[in-house]
């Protein structure tokens, strides 16, 4: 495989000629370099005018490399035949080198070059390109890849020093101006001068001769060149090696992406997400453009106008900044009502707002960095977690979030700097579960969390707000104009023809004396059956049965004739559920065959088809107001390493995590669901 380096443009803020009288200095031998032995120059000449001087040179280096490689190579130096190509006329250096020694196992191919800068005639520019191929070399291929690479770019950070420390000099000698060339006598016959082999130890005064440059830098921009100064200030230090890859996935992009190209800070991120891979990061950012234009991204934060119902009871907004200058995002997830919100709006619509605060994350990161004059390419988000409850912890709200976090990460690498998660209650460790499996190792790193009141203390917020940003309702002084959040009112849940269209919930109407019932066959024991419903309407009875095939025609068990125990058998204690309530709960299936999920509507225990144990004292007491109920219900089958170890997170419940569970006779699941609570 090729390794490739393609430097920043540099720029040295000096004439081009002084640069070149600085450039000379490094041969025959430069004591800055010590892995440069030496130089004998091969051949030279100068064209009829002087203008164009070329030199070639053979180059030793030293190997660094550890002892081992050496004594298998059997060399200590290595040789390089380096090009240089001066022309003063037109005031540039071209460099080309290749290595002689190994030619047939690694190749090597370096090219350089000083040139005026475009806008700036006494100032000079530098680039620097190389590539790097090991075809065979005793089995060691891998290892010299990274051996090579690593000294080639430390190589260039020193080289940019050894060019500053010989223009410092020769200013402190009271050399500051070297005159621009100028035609010169043409020799006999209108031919160039053919100028022998010079004594590498006795420069010509006032003419540089050109030679190995492998390890110069410099800086600055023409066209769609990155600067490295604009580098350093606007996107902060990178290594030369992470310079390289980002330069080089940007001209990739210039020349095969089709549409706008996105900015530098945007494909830095990619390249930090997958530790500067070139081609992980080529592959990662190309899904995530196609994804951007497939859904306009682009254009969200001039077509997105949040519903007012979004902007009544998203407890989240933007609030001043951290320490550190980055933006900040202060939710109220505790108090948000986040099943309401999704039943009120959808779960499209909440991602589209999700996206919508990362959009604009990243526009206030530009404008932070413009505003304090240092990068700033993530903010950091505050989240209070006071009230939080298992209602948060509904198996469609967890997935809808699952799928956030999935698109954020893919799309949005490396924009969260900081997650402060404050005043964690006891169930949060479940949510914790369920969720932290699905957040990168880097992204987890960033996580800070506090549980009760332990944020106020040193070590707290203190170290990463300034005590006049921390909100009020955090105990500080600052007015934090974020909505409170507070509970939906179901009568902006969407209608049932619009459920018909979403994804996530079904509409049913329940009329007395007809159950309303959904078949879920399981082909394999060890599954986990989940599900979620709402009370619109009327009081329903809730049973879950097992049967080891489905009722003839997909008929209600009322008109089966089945034998309760023979036939089938009930797996859960049926629960009352009365109008208004939300019921949330799972159960594990143990047993292959069809899960009968049964609505009824509750009626006088004389109506009802078969007894019901423990429920009869309740039925005789409590009945549907209507002959008719609504309720909207999701469910969904899930393999047991879906639940990666919190299973009994979602044991039968509602609203509450226990109602369900204190009414079945299973006590293990009870017990179970305790125990994970209280870790």
């Amino acid at each position: 495989m090729v390794q490739k380096f393609q430097s920043p443009v540099r720029v040295y803020k000096f004439p081009f000629e002084l640069v070149m009288a600085a450039y000379e200095k490094r041969f025959p031998t430069c004591p800055q370099i010590p892995v440069f032995l030496g130089s004998e120059v091969l051949s030279e000449s100068l064209s009829a005018d002087g203008a164009v001087h070329v030199v070639e040179r053979s180059c030793r280096l030293r190997v660094e490399a550890p002892r081992l490689l050496r004594k298998i190579a059997g060399v200590e130096h290595v040789v390089f035949v380096q090009k240089n190509t001066l022309n003063w006329k037109e005031r540039t250096l071209l460099i080309e080198a290749h290595n002689e020694t190994f030619a047939s196992r690694v190749v090597v191919n370096e090219n350089c070059s000083y040139t005026v800068h475009p806008e700036n005639e006494e100032w000079t520019c530098f680039e620097q390109s190389a590539s790097l191929d090991v075809r065979s070399f005793f089995g060691f291929e891998s290892a010299l890849e990274k051996i090579a690479m690593k000294q080639y770019t430390a190589s260039v950070k020193r080289g940019k020093e050894v060019i500053e420390h010989y223009l410092n000099e020769l200013i402190s000698r009271g050399v500051s101006h070297v005159p621009r060339w100028s035609p010169a006598p043409v020799g006999e016959e209108g031919a160039p001068t053919q100028v022998r082999p010079r004594d590498p130890g006795s420069p010509e005064a006032g003419r540089p001769s050109s030679a190995l440059g492998p390890a110069l830098e410099t800086v600055a921009p023409e066209g769609d060149k990155l600067d490295a100064d604009y580098i350093e200030r606007c996107l902060g230090h990178l290594t030369p090696m992470q310079e390289s890859c980002l330069i080089q996935l940007r001209h990739w992009l210039q020349e095969t992406h089709e549409g706008k190209i996105p900015k530098d800070e945007h494909i830095l991120r990619f390249l930090r997400a997958r530790d500067f891979h070139l081609d992980k990061a080529r592959d990662m950012l190309c899904q995530s453009l196609s994804w951007r234009k497939q859904h306009q991204v682009d254009l969200l934060l001039q077509s997105w106008r949040p519903p007012a119902l979004l902007e009544e009871f998203f407890a989240g907004g933007w609030h001043y900044q951290d320490i550190d200058g980055r933006p900040l995002y202060v939710l109220r997830l505790g108090q948000m009502d986040t099943k309401g919100l999704m039943k009120a709006l959808g779960e499209e619509a909440l991602l589209r707002h999700v996206l919508c605060v990362h959009e604009e994350g990243q526009k206030r990161c530009e404008g932070s960095t413009k505003q304090l004059g240092r990068p700033i390419s993530s903010w950091t988000c505050l989240v209070d977690l006071e009230g939080l409850s298992m209602r948060h912890l509904w198996r469609p709200g967890v997935r809808a979030l699952l799928r956030m976090i999935a698109v954020v990460e893919d799309n949005y690498p490396e924009t969260l700097g900081r997650l402060l998660i404050v005043r964690t209650p006891r169930v949060f460790p479940v949510l914790w579960t369920l969720v932290s499996p699905f957040i990168n190792d880097t992204t987890r790193r960033k996580f800070l969390i506090y549980s009760g009141s332990n944020y106020q203390g040193p070590g707290g917020l203190v170290d990463y707000l300034e005590k006049d940003v921390i909100p009020d309702f955090l105990g500080g002084e600052c007015v934090c104009d974020v909505p409170e959040g507070g509970l939906v009112p179901k009568s902006l849940y969407l209608t049932d023809e619009e459920h018909e269209h979403a994804e996530t919930y079904q509409a049913a109407s329940v009329l007395r004396g007809a159950p309303h019932e959904v078949a879920v066959g399981i082909p394999e024991g060890q599954c986990v059956i989940t599900w979620d419903f709402d009370v619109l309407q009327g009081h329903v009875l809730f049973s879950l049965y097992h049967a080891k095939q489905a009722p003839a025609a997909g008929g209600p068990l009322s008109e089966q004739g089945w034998v309760l125990g023979v036939d089938y058998s009930r797996v859960e204690a049926p629960l009352v559920c009365r109008e208004g309530e939300s019921i949330q709960g799972s159960h594990v299936a143990r047993w292959p065959g069809v899960y009968l999920l049964q609505w009824q509507v509750l009626a006088p225990p004389d109506s009802v088809a078969c007894s019901l144990p423990g429920v009869d004292g309740v039925l005789s007491a409590l009945h549907s107001p209507s002959p008719r109920c609504k309720l909207l219900y999701y469910y969904e089958v899930l393999a047991s390493e879906d639940f990666r170890g919190s299973m009994s997170s979602l044991e039968s419940c509602a609203s509450g995590f226990s109602q369900l569970s204190a009414a079945t006779s299973s006590s293990s699941s009870q017990s179970h669901s305790s125990s994970l609570i209280s870790r």
